[in-house]
């Protein structure tokens, strides 16, 4: 079957399709210019054929909107045809609610020793039986080299060809579903990677009008931006339309310079919800933003662009800077349990409020958005990779730390997050890896890793190379660490409290003015009551008694017994301590 070929390219006043053979032989196809500068070859090309794209008769270049690159960024581009892969999922509907929703966040290149699609599918049982509803994959659209984060990417439709190509992505989508798992695909749409990155020469899709930290910004509001915007929304409705995506992570949303009097992402939220109706499938978008602006998720009705949900860093950074101690870089913000305590019932530390680091005013409050339009997380690919050696949290705190992490974020009233590896404690890195062939570009970015770390007051010295295919081979996880003493009861207690999020439904209802929670900053430690469930986490020098309130204690560490009865609603326990109880007064007593 033959697949039309379409080309943008307002610029050019010639368009030709490159085919070329597999004895590397090349045969030329003039395109007919279409309406607002759309070039078409009705005929099309057969699926698998390789091709290249010629504008003016200049240098033959892949397509920008390729759907497969077989031989990476710099190869032809492969024709390929959506309706020839045969799907298995015709009774699928979409994942649980985003309220009853459990993301886990996975790198396809080092999730397992053969970095592959297929080989992700090989542990997919786990992520059920650890109580996962959603399969969250780092970006895969076409990168430089062979391996590397995906945030680099330059040909937005193509799943990278070493982890599969567009079938092998199919697949994987397929397996998850036949399992009740929901996929969630990181995009990048604020910037493009440098290396193989020909866009500019098609048309005007970035713009010296605004200016990011890579260059010039994608045109979104410029001359021009309405075809651009376009290019942008089709490639994420094809995700969602052609490989069965449940769900899309936008990258840093506050990166996107619009200032179009409908905003591009309100635009993509009202494009998603009409394939979603159409699809007959719940189709969802969540956002990363540092803005502190919950109208990125408010309904439009009321003012917002109408996204589904967004990351909370403030959760995030509250919660690791009172665990780890750590003051600097963007921690030098956080610190208290007071913090932590207004993260968990306001969502933003910073909403209208001073933040230091920014020497400014950030944020504004929520308003009426439940809690779960928000994911909360004690690890991310960021939180991990941004750091000098790409340390997980296992490294640096005590099991019962990271345990009482665990339950801070399980019992939130926001949509938890694991980062893969982190339910057993994984010990193996995630360092900042590429595999670039550029030499300057190779120098820029191992300067460039230098100069942010610098703000966190790390040695350089010790920062490993991000080119060194060491660095990224030292990143992938040990499946064998889930069953070794020392990694399985993490696993066990991860499973629990899943479990228990599930078994009640205070724990998934996003009720802000439902949380409840109290500190004793001076001694260290934080109670957070939701319904009927508590968390006690006591992180002081000396022994305290915690206000849980009465009930059962579920789970425990730090020198406390699971399966004691609290009576009184309150109970002693040594520093470094976490509980989780089951209210017996369903928390209305204390």
């Amino acid at each position: 079957m033959n697949v039309p070929v379409r080309i943008w390219a307002p610029a050019a006043g010639r368009v030709e399709i490159v085919e070329v053979a597999d004895d590397h032989r090349e045969t030329r196809h003039e395109l007919r210019a279409g309406a607002d500068a759309w070039w078409h070859w009705p005929a099309g090309l057969r699926a698998g054929t390789r091709y290249l794209v010629s504008l003016d008769g200049g240098e033959a270049l892949p397509d920008p909107g390729s759907l497969s690159q077989p031989d990476g960024v710099r190869g032809p581009s492969e024709v390929v045809d959506h309706e020839a892969f045969p799907w298995t999922d015709v009774d699928w509907h979409g994942p649980v609610p985003l309220a009853a929703s459990v993301f886990y966040e996975c790198h396809v290149g080092t999730f397992t020793a053969e970095g592959t699609f297929g080989a992700v599918t090989g542990h997919l049982d786990h992520l059920r039986r650890l109580g996962v509803t959603h399969l969250e994959l780092m970006p895969v659209a076409e990168f430089p080299g062979r391996r590397g984060w995906g945030y680099d990417g330059v040909f937005l439709a193509a799943p990278h060809h070493v982890y599969g190509g567009p079938d092998g992505l199919k697949r994987l989508v397929d397996a998850c579903h036949a399992r009740g798992l929901g996929v969630t695909l990181d995009v990048v749409y604020n910037h493009l990677g440098p290396s193989g990155n020909h866009l500019a020469r098609f048309g005007p899709f970035f713009t010296d009008r605004h200016h990011t930290p890579w260059g010039d910004a994608v045109n979104l509001d410029g001359p021009g931006s309405h075809q651009v915007r376009r290019f942008l929304l089709d490639n994420a409705l094809g995700w969602f339309r052609d490989f069965h995506i449940d769900a899309l992570r936008l990258d840093a949303v506050h990166a996107l310079a619009d200032a179009s009097a409908i905003p591009f992402l309100e635009q993509l939220a009202v494009e998603t919800e009409v394939l979603s109706g159409h699809l007959g499938r719940h189709l969802a978008l969540i956002a990363e933003s540092d803005l502190n602006d919950a109208r990125i998720v408010a309904r439009r009705e009321v003012g917002g662009f109408g996204l589904d949900a967004q990351w909370s860093d403030d959760f995030h950074h509250a919660l690791h800077a009172v665990l780890s101690g750590e003051r600097s870089g963007y921690y030098a913000d956080f610190g208290t349990l007071g913090q932590l305590g207004a993260a968990l019932q306001a969502v933003f530390v910073h909403a209208g409020t001073y933040s230091a680091l920014r020497n400014r005013v950030h944020g504004r409050p929520v308003g009426a958005v439940p809690g779960w339009r928000f994911l909360g997380y004690l690890q991310n690919h960021d939180q991990i990779g941004n750091r000098a050696v790409g340390d997980r949290l296992a490294a640096s705190l005590n099991r019962t730390r990271l345990l009482a992490g665990a339950a801070l974020v399980a019992c939130a009233p926001f949509v938890p997050m694991l980062f893969m590896g982190e339910e057993w404690g994984a010990t193996t890195p995630f360092g900042y890896f590429v595999d670039h062939d550029e030499p300057l570009l190779i120098a820029a970015v191992r300067e460039g890793r230098r100069r942010e770390f610098a703000a966190f007051g790390w040695d350089p010295d010790v920062l490993p190379d991000p080119q060194d295919p060491a660095t990224a081979a030292a990143a992938v996880l040990d499946w064998a660490e889930p069953g070794e003493p020392g990694h399985a009861d993490i696993l066990a207690w991860w499973t629990e409290l899943l479990a228990l999020r599930r078994r009640r439904s205070e724990l998934t209802d996003g009720d802000l003015a439902g949380v409840e929670v109290r500190v004793d900053e001076a001694a260290g430690w934080l109670v957070v009551r939701r319904g009927g469930v508590g968390v006690g986490v006591h992180l002081g020098t000396t022994p305290a008694e915690l206000p849980v309130g009465p009930g059962r204690v579920i789970l425990a560490a730090g020198g406390v017994r699971p399966g004691q009865t609290l009576e009184h609603g309150r109970i002693e326990v040594m520093p470094d301590a976490v509980v989780v109880v089951e209210l017996a007064d369903g928390g209305e007593g204390r």
